[in-house]
């Protein structure tokens, strides 16, 4: 189909290129006509404006003819342009039914799992950040001595009252 629309612009192309050479050679006549009108009389003058106003309706049916294949090839152009589009459209719908079967996440997903990403870590520094203030805020607590178990006492050893001399 590009192929066409590439022919149609061609022709276009070549079509308006022959219109604007044709359009140049009748001025050109025209001129060369009107000096020769003045030097021949009004007989000549009247027969090369019959012949001017001949070739005046040709290069208009060109111009039409130009005009009509303009028209078509934007028609041409605007039916492929759609086509194209819708099917891309469902080429893109496609891999994206394929990438969900197989547990590949969608774009938006990631997009949303990011989004919630950036959220925690601002939450996480938030958090961090107050508990870094209280730290600061309150100085650090003496640790009381560690409480000892009284000691014991040593406990005397009693004789059995033996030895006593006296």
């Amino acid at each position: 189909m590009t192929k066409n629309i590439e022919e149609l612009e061609q022709e276009e192309e070549a079509l308006s290129r022959a219109v604007r050479s044709s359009a140049q050679q009748i001025w050109q006549a025209g001129l060369g006509a009107f000096a020769k009108a003045q030097q021949a009389g009004g007989r000549e003058f009247t027969r090369l404006v019959r012949d001017g106003s001949e070739l005046q309706k040709r290069a208009r049916s060109v111009e039409d003819a130009t005009d009509t294949v303009a028209r078509k090839a934007e028609r041409s152009s605007r039916r492929a342009s759609g086509t194209w589009g819708k099917l891309e459209q469902v080429f893109e719908e496609r891999v994206a039914r394929a990438l969900a079967t197989i547990g590949v996440p969608a774009r938006s997903e990631m997009e949303a799992l990011n989004h919630r990403i950036d959220e925690l870590e601002r939450m996480l520094a938030e958090l961090a950040g107050e508990h870094l203030q209280r730290k600061a805020a309150k100085p650090a607590a003496r640790k009381a001595a560690p409480v000892k178990p009284p000691a014991k006492r040593p406990t005397a050893k009693r004789s059995a009252g033996k030895g006593n001399a006296g």
